[in-house]
């Protein structure tokens, strides 16, 4: 069953619906209309084929305190799902930020040259990281297949901190 309740993300954005998750020490709100990488991205519709792409909450989480986006990509420019088009530090990790749809790179968030803290502090708001003309890729799901692969991919982490803490 799915918890739903209404959270506000955005300063000055309407209320989006979101749907609590907490699986062991991990907690989150998910917002009920997007659609989720296996990548752990979020996309959400921003009017016809323009996608707004970022982060999710565990994604960030995994990165730690983020210091330093780049990107490859100049605006316009053919991207497909898959390919690298920039990279993210955080304390914890340097990690590629991969496309998760075909089209046209629509441009990153300018906020981010100047609050590269909003991208763990408001992942699904004013962290959004760039923008795309085009499709999702066929691997994204939507919440219901999210909160699954979550279930999984915790597990694994859980199944493997069990596992080397008993050798």
């Amino acid at each position: 069953m799915l918890d739903v309740g209404c959270s506000m993300l955005d300063v000055g954005a309407p209320a989006l619906m979101t749907s609590f998750y907490k699986r062991s020490n991990f907690v989150t709100h998910l917002p009920v209309d997007c659609l989720y990488s296996p990548s752990h991205f979020w996309l959400a519709r921003v009017e016809g084929d323009r996608w707004r792409i970022g982060f999710t909450k565990f994604a960030t989480r995994m990165l730690g305190e983020i210091v330093e986006v780049q990107w490859e990509k100049a605006e316009s420019a053919a991207v497909a799902g898959g390919e690298i088009i920039g990279s993210i530090e955080g304390f914890k990790a340097i990690s590629d930020i991969y496309c998760v749809a075909d089209g046209r790179f629509a441009g990153s968030n300018p906020a981010l040259r100047e609050q590269i803290e909003l991208v763990g502090e408001d992942p699904y708001g004013a962290g959004w990281l760039y923008l795309i003309d085009g499709q999702p890729d066929a691997k994204c799901v939507d919440l219901a297949g999210y909160r699954a692969l979550l279930d999984a991919t915790i597990d694994r982490i859980l199944e493997k901190q069990s596992t080397e803490g008993a050798e």
